[in-house]
């Protein structure tokens, strides 16, 4: 797939991703900033920022205008916070990409933070946290990194604490803006059909203006385990949702594909060892998958379901017993091969959009300042070996790298069963 990656004089970096096979075109900037770069003191400004620049910009100054321009062509838009990333994006019909540049440009370069919209929108933002709370299948993954990384900034709900959020001032949202909305800290992608040239004069037209300043690294993570942990979210819930896994490697370690392959082969799909043994062999679970996370400096692999609480314990044995047969036993040929093509054929149906396309390149680009193309990513899939898999399972598969986070209505403080 074709790619090409272009700086700006203000160090701005611009990847185009053509595709002429298309109707559309889809504008994406992200931000190399997140929840990990906040403090106790002012959690959750990452995303609370996010909401306020759909407040209104210099040139569009209420919510109305700003989201007006995009509904009226009919273009899809949104914006979204992760640990590490904001990203910004419109996809539009390709007769309207100036439009999408100027749009995303205006949230990222030039955002109002008024005071009177800051309060405003505490309400709304109070209410997003509660209704996360009171969703334990997604939750459930933040009490998964809050087990692993604690207080540190990883370990903290990116949404903010509702006391932080009421006590939030306008100032500290302003200087958290002015700190890292830098040209150095953006990336550009634009995905789909579209002309190189007008592309590029069009970037340049509205992104030069950004300021330049050089951005900190976020604090490294402290790897402090010695034991097995768990931590159990009291919650008067249907059934138990549970998260069990480990820690593992970043997202550039050498091992991050064997590490996709085995999360495959556990419960990547249907055909997987947890979901046939958990659910379609003794019924346990509605949904049960298998998945890793990998951050500049650490990552994990989980196993997370729900179930119902008296097979809390049956279900994370099964889990546990699962992890340990990757450790002694070779994995079969053909469940490799399974788990390699499953890996390769839903990158390519995924990448079929041209809002997935941007994101795949500018993902990379933003984090590591590399990116590995979805062919070279197919080759280091096929590269993994069964003896890969094998000694990587001893690597992490082992006591003091084992974490099991619980919401449900139970009353102990830890878990007797964490053994493998």
């Amino acid at each position: 797939m074709f790619f090409e990656k272009i700086k700006l004089p203000n160090k701005v970096r611009l990847i185009l991703v053509p595709d002429k096979n298309v109707n559309s075109v889809t504008v994406l900037g992200l931000v190399r900033i997140g929840s990990r770069y906040e403090t106790e003191k002012n959690n959750g400004v990452s995303h609370f920022l996010e909401h306020m620049v759909f407040k209104g910009t210099e040139k569009r100054k209420t919510p109305l205008e700003l989201i007006e321009v995009l509904d009226k062509i009919g273009g899809d838009y949104n914006a979204f916070t992760d640990k590490e990333i904001t990203g910004f994006h419109a996809k539009v019909d390709k007769s309207h990409i100036e439009t999408a540049i100027d749009w995303v440009s205006e949230l990222i370069i030039s955002p109002l933070l008024k005071e009177e919209d800051l309060e405003r929108e505490k309400g709304v933002i109070l209410e997003e946290i509660k209704m996360y709370l009171d969703t334990p299948m997604s939750f459930i993954s933040d009490l998964w990194e809050k087990l692993l990384y604690g207080e540190q900034p990883l370990g903290r709900l990116g949404l903010g604490k509702e006391e932080i959020i009421k006590k939030m001032k306008i100032q500290q949202m302003v200087d958290y803006y002015q700190n890292y909305y830098s040209s150095e800290n953006l990336v550009i992608v634009i995905s789909g059909n579209f002309k190189k040239e007008e592309a590029w004069k069009l970037v340049k037209r509205y992104f030069l203006k950004i300021g330049r300043k050089k951005i900190n690294n976020p604090i490294k993570i402290k790897e402090i385990q010695k034991k097995p942990e768990s931590f159990i979210n009291f919650k008067e819930t249907d059934q138990t949702h549970l998260c069990l896994g480990v820690k593992t490697y970043d997202l550039f370690h050498k091992d991050r594909y064997v590490l996709d392959v085995m999360s495959v082969i556990l419960g990547g799909n249907m055909s997987s060892r947890l979901f046939l043994e958990i659910r379609e062999k003794r019924g346990l679970a509605y949904y049960v998958r298998t998945a890793t996370s990998k951050y500049l400096d650490t990552g994990s692999l989980f196993t997370q379901a729900g179930v119902a609480h008296n097979n809390l314990e049956k279900t994370a044995k099964i889990i546990l017993e699962n992890y340990k047969k990757l450790k002694e036993e070779i994995v079969p040929d053909d469940e490799l091969k399974k788990a390699k093509e499953y890996i390769k054929g839903i990158s390519t149906i995924g990448m079929e959009s041209t809002d997935a396309k941007a994101l795949f390149f500018g993902m990379q680009e933003v984090l590591t300042n590399k990116i590995v193309s979805l062919e070279e990513r197919f080759k280091k899939i096929d590269k993994v070996s069964k003896m890969d898999i094998k000694r990587v399972a001893n690597d992490i598969f082992c006591p003091e790298k084992l974490n099991l986070a619980i919401i449900g209505p139970h009353k102990i403080k830890k878990v007797s069963f964490l053994k493998i």
